[in-house]
């Protein structure tokens, strides 16, 4: 695009006439019901909505953020532990319009809620844009927060740099072998670094939090370990080091498990040792990091969604 800022919901919303939000730049009519890759339309399409407590502690903390779960992701990892929802060809999502989406998210931050996230944005930025604008306008300025898997063009995440409080992205690959094979994205690496030195551009690697803990600006990479691919954990962690900064927030999850689809997968089809775990450990340590979170080796066992129920982190 010939300017790389979006003014409005309005200017934005032409785009979805020819889409080209998301690396895949299907470049359908979504408006007119087109549908690319992700198979979604220009209207407004939930999997789920709800006050999440799982996230970072900064992110959540205790009263959980206000997450709106976008379906039909723009990757289709072969792994992923959100695949109830994040499969393209999945049903598990409602049409709803602004007015009720509006309702039910006022409804989750007036019961105690700290912010709004936006889960797998990068194809519903128009739509998450307007939510955010249409929040504004009724005097809720909360903390938004841009939670995606990397799969992001540059000059959008530019374009954005005025709406997004908290950038929240996954870096998942460096080797774009992999990602083709188990996310279908054998551009992965070029479009993933570039977004996440833009979202490094606008934040720093500081983080502003309020009295409560709570992050009101800044960012945090998380990087998912597979097992098995212990060298492509360290090459992502040596990049950030390298061309972003050791001083940047970090996120090592060890949540991984293998889910119905990847069960009987030669690689995937197994937990984390601790020994995979140790040794991208050690790598975040030498590399000189000193900020972010890491979880438990025992997280796999716990985060387990299930999009079927009306909580899908709760019983």
């Amino acid at each position: 695009m010939s300017d790389d800022r979006i003014e409005d919901s309005s200017t934005l919303k032409n785009r979805l006439t020819c889409c080209d939000l998301c690396p895949r730049q299907c470049r359908v009519d979504r408006v007119n019901g087109e549908l690319g890759y992700c198979r979604t339309d220009g209207g407004f399409a939930l999997a789920s909505m709800c006050a999440h407590r799982g996230e970072e502690p900064v992110i959540s903390g205790s009263h959980g953020i206000c997450n709106i779960f976008f379906p039909h992701c723009n990757m289709q990892c072969i792994f992923c532990q959100n695949y109830q929802i994040s499969d393209r060809l999945s049903r598990n999502n409602y049409r709803t319009d602004l007015d009720e989406i509006l309702a039910q998210i006022e409804a989750i931050l007036d019961s105690g809620a700290r912010g709004v996230g936006f889960v797998s944005p990068s194809h519903f930025v128009v739509q998450m844009k307007t939510i955010i604008d249409s929040l504004i306008a009724r005097n809720r300025r909360e903390v938004f927060v841009y939670n995606s898997n990397g799969y992001d063009r540059e000059e959008v995440i530019r374009a954005l740099e005025r709406d997004i409080d908290v950038y929240l992205p996954d870096l998942k690959y460096m080797d774009n072998r992999l990602a083709a094979e188990y996310s279908d994205t054998p551009d992965y690496v070029q479009y993933a670094t570039a977004a996440v030195k833009e979202m490094f551009r606008q934040k720093s690697a500081e983080i502003v939090v309020d009295g409560d803990g709570y992050i009101q600006s800044g960012l945090v990479i998380r990087h998912l370990i597979l097992p098995g691919h212990v060298q492509n954990s360290k090459k992502v962690l040596r990049f950030i080091a390298e061309e972003l900064s050791n001083d940047v927030y970090i996120s090592l999850m060890s949540q991984y498990y293998p889910t119905e689809r990847v069960a009987g997968h030669p690689v995937l089809g197994r937990c984390l040792r601790p020994e995979e775990y140790d040794e991208v450990i050690d790598e975040f340590e030498t590399l000189g990091f000193h900020r972010g979170f890491v979880q438990e080796l025992s997280s796999s066992h716990h985060y387990r969604p299930d999009f079927l129920k009306d909580h899908p982190f709760e019983d």
